[in-house]
């Protein structure tokens, strides 16, 4: 009787394990289709999309410098020439030593 309860937890632990790895693999196998699809944003032009934020700009080299920094962390700069970071927040969250906002 015990060796048949020893058995019985065994068959049904190797089943638990194999339903694990089973669903390991289907889980690699749709990320692989994924990323083969190319549902990763592509690259934008930053040179552009700087040129379009910094126009107003005073400080037209300072803001370049930044925002293609900016640009090149984060692959997406905001609309507009001021504001808009709830559109890109890793831009937002780039600040310098001081705590302000890095990218203009």
């Amino acid at each position: 009787m015990a060796t048949s309860k020893a058995l019985l937890a065994s068959i049904l632990i190797f089943l638990v394990f194999l339903n694990l790895v089973e669903s390991n693999i289907m889980v690699t196998r749709t990320m692989v289709k994924e990323m083969s699809s190319g549902s990763f944003p592509a690259n934008i032009d930053c040179v552009a999309e700087c040129k379009r934020r910094c126009q107003l700009s005073s400080r037209q080299n300072l803001c370049h410098r930044a925002c293609q920094t900016c640009c090149k962390r984060c692959n997406c700069v905001p609309s507009g020439t001021y504001g808009h970071y709830e559109e890109c927040p890793c831009y937002e969250n780039q600040t310098t030593h001081g705590g302000k906002h890095k990218c203009p």
